[in-house]
């Protein structure tokens, strides 16, 4: 086995590991209210914007590589890995200070509001280990496998990325 495949299949096992301690941790930290502490109210438009923004720059990666600018697609997509980590950090601060807001609509609009949380929540933890292991086949210069899976990581970054903009904007009525 050469050294790259070593390596990848080293980091791979740090990848699964991560992409099922992080949706645990998360549901855990959930339940954690620190006392003493000021609800960090702010947050959702900071993090919701964070999603827009990661959006906006994967879509801007994809283009950067259509064009042949790997260099630029490789930066985007790094900025991309950081903003999704500061938006977890956000996220989770939130939550670890704040009661979660219930929805408020009413009728057919609940039924979409849920329909796209849940979609939506689903969809962040499947595409935790998608983005990793695409990232990690780039990192390598296995640029052929990273093509491939991005193919499937990325509409679902971006649907996600998407769909988090409009969850906080559906129940920014409702925040207290």
């Amino acid at each position: 086995m050469n050294e790259v495949a070593v390596k990848e299949r080293s980091l791979n096992r740090w990848i699964n590991v991560v992409s099922i301690v992080i949706p645990i941790v998360v549901a855990i930290l959930f339940g954690v209210k620190i006392e003493g502490v000021a609800r960090l109210g702010f947050l959702p438009p900071i993090y919701a914007t964070i999603n827009g923004l990661t959006a906006v720059l994967l879509v801007a990666a994809v283009l950067a590589i259509k064009k042949g600018n790997r260099k630029l697609h490789q930066k985007l997509m790094t900025v991309n890995v950081v903003l999704s980590l500061l938006f977890l950090v956000l996220y989770v601060a939130y939550h670890m200070t704040s009661e979660s807001t219930s929805y408020g609509g009413e009728g057919f609009m609940r039924y979409v509001y849920f329909t796209i949380l849940i979609s939506h929540i689903v969809l962040s933890i499947v595409v935790i280990p998608l983005v990793l292991k695409t990232y990690l086949k780039g990192y390598l210069g296995k640029y052929e496998s990273h093509q491939k899976l991005a193919k499937i990581t990325f509409p679902i970054w971006l649907y996600v990325a998407v769909t988090g903009v409009i969850v906080y904007l559906m129940i920014s009525p409702y925040y207290i």
